[in-house]
Parts: C-alpha cells; sequence; structure tokens
C-alpha cells in the first residue's frame, strides 16, 4: 500500500467489474471492442502466412480459428474458469511479435513445425501461472508499469503507417481531415458529456471518421465488402502438429520462448491495470487475477498452437475503452468472445471493419496509447518510485524508445536480433528485469525462519526478530519495532487458526531482510482469503466490514509498519512490511 490513498474513489466508472449493465449497453459496447481489435485479429496470420508464402486455403483457415479462438479465451478471461482467466474485461487477440520468428518457423519447417513451436512455448506460460509467487521479484509492479508505459512506444511505427494509409490518388487533405473529425468528436464528447453519450464515444468516433472517409473523400473501399459472402466456412486446411522435432526445431524454440516472456509481461500489464480500472474504491492487486490471465493466455497459445495459426495475447485497449467509457462489467468480455464467435462465420462483416480507413483506426489508437501510458505511470506511482525503482524505470524506458527507433548501433543488430531487439517493450521489460534482479542480488544477505503457522509459534519468531536487529546494531527502540510488528502481523495470520483442521497445518517462511536503517520483513504463509491491505484501507475510512476483535493488531500494525503489501497468490500469500527507524514509521504510504 505504500504510496496509495486508499480512501479516494474514483467517481468515473459507472459499471464495475461485478454489476450487470442493460442489455443494449452490454451489446453495443461487446460490438464496440470487436469492431476496435478485429483488424488485428484478422491482419496478423494474413502478414504472416502471405510473407510465408502459404496458401489461400491455410491463410482462410488460419483467419477463422484466430478469430474462433480470440472469441473464447477473450470470454474465459472475463468469466474465469477454476484457476484460468483473469474475471476482468481482457479481449484477446492475435499478437504482432510473434510475426518474424513465425514466418521464419513456416519457411524453415512449414505450419506444422509452428504449431509444435507455439504449443511448446505455451507450456512456458503455464509454469509461469503455477509458479508466479516465485517470480515476484521478477514479474513486479515496476515492470508492469514499465511495459505499460512502453506500449505506445512500440505501437507509434504502426500508427504513423496508419495515418498515411490512404489509396494513390486520393486528396491529399482526406487523411489529416479524417484523422482529425476522429480524433475530436472522440475525445470531445467524454469531455463535454458524463452520460449515455460517454459509453458510445469510441463507436461515434469512428461512424464520424467513416462517413467523413467515404462520403467526403471515398477513401473507404466498399468493392471488397460488396464481394465477401455473407455467411462462410473455410477451407478446411488445417495444418496438423509436426512432431519430428528436428534441428531447425531446437534453434528456433529459444526465440519463441523469449517472445512469450514477453507476451506474459504485457499480460502482467494488462491485468494489473484492468483491476485498478474496474472498481470504485481502490483494491490491492490481486495476484490471483493475474496468474489467471496468464493461464489463460496460456491456454489461448496453446489453442493457436494446436489450430495452426497466430498465437494471441491480451489488448491493452481492453483497459482503455474501460477507462473512456466507464464500463467494466465482465459480462461485457463475454458479449465480446460471442461476437467474434459469431464474426467468424460472417465474412462481409469481417471485411467490412477491416476496411476501415487507417487513418480513422490511427486517430483512435492515439486515444488508447494516450490512456495506456497514464495507466502505467498511475502503477508506477502508486508502487512507490524511490530513487532506486526510479532509476531503473527511466533507463529502461530510455533503452525501449532507443531500440524501437534504431538510435543505438543498429548495424550491429541484424537478421532475428534485430527483430528482437527492435520492439522496445521487449528491450524494456527485460532491462527492468536485469536491473531490478541486478539490485536484489546485491542487496545483502538475508535471514530466514520456517516453522509452523501457529499462536505457539511466536516466541520462536519474537527470537527470530531479536537476533536479526542485534545483528544489525539497531537500538532498543528498533528491535521494539520489530518485535511489535511480528507480534501483530502473527495475531492477524493465526486468527483462524481454531478453524484449520490437523491435516492442513499452514506452514510459514520468514524473510528478514535490511536496507539501511530500515528492515522488510515477508511473511510467506500458505493462503487465507482476507487481504490485509483492503482490511486497512477499510480500517481508514472507518467503514464497516473490519470485525471489531481484529481492529486492534491492524491499528498497532499500521501504527508501527511504514508499508504493508498483502500478495496474494494461488495457495499461498506473501505478506511484504517494512519498518522504518523511529520517527519516520507510520509516515509512509498512510495518508
Amino acid at each position: 500500500m505504500a504510496g496509495s490513498n486508499p480512501g479516494i474513489a474514483r467517481q468515473g466508472v459507472r459499471y464495475e467489474a461485478d454489476d450487470r449493465p442493460p442489455l443494449p449497453i452490454t451489446i453495443g459496447l461487446g460490438v464496440q471492442y470487436a469492431l476496435l481489435c478485429i483488424a488485428s485479429i484478422v491482419l496478423t496470420p494474413m502478414i504472416m502466412i502471405t510473407l510465408a508464402g502459404g496458401s489461400d486455403a491455410y491463410l482462410s483457415w488460419a483467419v477463422f480459428a484466430a478469430l474462433v479462438i480470440s472469441g473464447f479465451t477473450t470470454a474465459i478471461q472475463a468469466r474465469r474458469v477454476g484457476r484460468i482467466g483473469a474475471g476482468y474485461i481482457l479481449v484477446m487477440g492475435s499478437t504482432s511479435a510473434f510475426l518474424a520468428v513465425s514466418v521464419t518457423a513456416i519457411e524453415q519447417g512449414g505450419p506444422g513445425m509452428l504449431a509444435t513451436l507455439i504449443i511448446a512455448s505455451a507450456m512456458i506460460q503455464f509454469v509461469l501461472a503455477a509458479r508466479m509467487a516465485l517470480l515476484r521479484k521478477v514479474f513486479t509492479p515496476t515492470v508492469a508499469g514499465t511495459v505499460l508505459i512502453l506500449i505506445p512506444i512500440t505501437l507509434t511505427p504502426l500508427i504513423l503507417r496508419k495515418l498515411a494509409e490512404v489509396p494513390e490518388g486520393a486528396s491529399a487533405a482526406a487523411g489529416p481531415v479524417t484523422a482529425a473529425v476522429t480524433l475530436l468528436v472522440t475525445i470531445l464528447i467524454p469531455l463535454r458529456f458524463s452520460g449515455v453519450l460517454r459509453l458510445w464515444a469510441p463507436a461515434i468516433g469512428i461512424v464520424a471518421g467513416c462517413l467523413v472517409a467515404g462520403l467526403g473523400f471515398g477513401i473507404y473501399d466498399m468493392a471488397t465488402v460488396a464481394e465477401a459472402a455473407w455467411i462462410g466456412l473455410p477451407d478446411l486446411a488445417y495444418p496438423g502438429v509436426d512432431l519430428s522435432f528436428r534441428p531447425e526445431f531446437w534453434a528456433l524454440l529459444p526465440s519463441f520462448i523469449m517472445v512469450t516472456l514477453v507476451g506474459a509481461m504485457d499480460t502482467l500489464g494488462d491485468s494489473i491495470a484492468i483491476q485498478r480500472v474496474s472498481w470504485r474504491k481502490p483494491r490491492a492487486i490481486d495476484f490471483r487475477s493475474i496468474q489467471g490471465a496468464i493461464g489463460a493466455d496460456g491456454l489461448g497459445n496453446l489453442l493457436s498452437g494446436l489450430a495452426g495459426t497466430v498465437p494471441n495475447t491480451t489488448y491493452g485497449m481492453s483497459i482503455a475503452v474501460a477507462e473512456l467509457t466507464g464500463v467494466a462489467a465482465r459480462r461485457i468480455g463475454i458479449c465480446v468472445g460471442a461476437v467474434f464467435v459469431v464474426l467468424a462465420f460472417l465474412p462481409k462483416f469481417v471485411t467490412l471493419l477491416v476496411a476501415i480507413p487507417g487513418p480513422v483506426v490511427a486517430s483512435y489508437y492515439v486515444i488508447l496509447v494516450a490512456l495506456i501510458f497514464v495507466f502505467g505511470m498511475k502503477i508506477l506511482l502508486s508502487e512507490g518510485l524511490d530513487y532506486r525503482k526510479g532509476l531503473v524505470v527511466g533507463v529502461a524506458f530510455w533503452l525501449g524508445i532507443a531500440f524501437q527507433f534504431d538510435w543505438i548501433y543498429p548495424e550491429y543488430l541484424q537478421g532475428a536480433w534485430g527483430q528482437l531487439l527492435g520492439n522496445g517493450m521487449t528491450v524494456g521489460g527485460l532491462a527492468v528485469i536485469v536491473l531490478t534482479m541486478f539490485g536484489e542480488i546485491s542487496g545483502g544477505g538475508r535471514s530466514r525462519l520456517k516453522t509452523r503457522l501457529t499462536a505457539d509459534t511466536w516466541p520462536e519468531i519474537d527470537a527470530f526478530l531479536s537476533e536479526f536487529a542485534a545483528r544489525k546494531r539497531w537500538g532498543e527502540e528498533m528491535e521494539t519495532r520489530l518485535r511489535a510488528v511480528g507480534e501483530e502481523t502473527m495475531q492477524i495470520l493465526t486468527r483462524g487458526e481454531a478453524e484449520a483442521t490437523a491435516d492442513r497445518e499452514r506452514q510459514l517462511l520468514l524473510i528478514a531482510h535490511s536496507d539501511g536503517k530500515a528492515a522488510d520483513l515477508e511473511f510467506i504463509a500458505t493462503t487465507d482469503t482476507t487481504n490485509l491491505e483492503d482490511q486497512l484501507a477499510m480500517l481508514s475510512e472507518g467503514a464497516a466490514g473490519v470485525p471489531v476483535e481484529s481492529e486492534t493488531p491492524l491499528r498497532l500494525l499500521r501504527h508501527y509498519a511504514s508499508s504493508i503489501r498483502h500478495q496474494q497468490y494461488h495457495d499461498i500469500d506473501i505478506l511484504t512490511i517494512r519498518v522504518e527507524a523511529v520517527g519516520r514509521a507510520g509516515q509512509v504510504g498512510w495518508d
């Protein structure tokens, strides 16, 4: 909770994740989301197969499969099935990050080897989702925020190309005027209105831009739309899976794994951001939701591999649209998924959406990437940007920009390395992870204690903290604060001990680490159902929901600790508490 103010509510949220908007709003926004994402879902496999010289039958099948899989996984993300899915609106779609390596795979081994490589790399995401608690020092909100602020940089070349994407012989004013109308209408409506019109601002802006493009300048190509069939199925050109595991497979596998890790970082950032915009009152980040999002991402890639089409990932525009419209109800995500599946059988509507003029698409992307950048900054600031994190984020951000635009030794970055390091999000994400890990490794030794999580083990923990304070040569005041934090934390963690069964005894790992005159304590325990950050937020607001008998430990813990973060994963809780020197405690992160 460091750096956050739990008392500030987001007034712009009209429908939270658990709400049920009226059916017209649900369908209308579902179609809007689909309209914004359909081009990316369809064009990515088209570009991949065209560049690789694939057949028309394979192209038809790959586009159909991409739409169906994107629809299915988008619904899974919203609905959550077991531990798969985020439980929020996270639109899934084809990712261009795999384009370069996928084209190479098709050229060297055909669609069958591409399918095998995608299936193998999808396993990495399942491992990440299951073991995310062990990787908590790598996949952090700081990494997520950095990746989010680099997304606009990565998309800038695409936006610039789209702005200039007008038919040959069209008026010189066609692109600028169409883009300006789309941009102004989409921005001015939410700035001026806060009611129902705000919900329809994206659709109104796109329609306005399309009308200007078609009626004013004739750059909306309706000929291809007229030629497309209303209802149709693709040729069943299923490529199959190549299990020969030739040398080309092993040569390309590291590249696929690397791109998969980058996609996981992107999903991490999107899943944190969508949680922040889906509730009126700020909540602690639910890492179980992030695990579910990455798991659903892995499921999408597994299905994409089995179907022989391009892998998919979460689209950051989900967050921007939820912020712009104020609607974050998860049933919207289910509707989006259904629209994708329906559109897979309607070639004419797919063609109609794909034919939307480039300047219209580019103008709306400008709004989306602007909002994504702001979300990234909010996540970074809410986590507290001390001088270490500020240095890491600043360097990673600059490196991302520099490599994206080939400012650093471009002559040495050719071929596969050029494709990998030519993506700013990849370079920036890897840079922030490496620098963060270096800070963790060079931060000095840690003291550890593994024991049972029961009230009877408190003397053991008290002695451990006293010895830790003595070893660091801190004074009596600091030792008292550490022991008090340990006592109150144990009271909170063991308050449900009477309900625990003998065959499920909870375990505790306590890690103590010094940072100058401050101490960082990590209480790692088998899972509980209550988030301590949310309880402290309710306590700060004086709201009902915190039992009276639980208030005293919470208030004392808030007094002694300078920051508290509760990360909840499937089967494990991690409570990180920072204790500052006397005179500073209680002043950091508690407004």
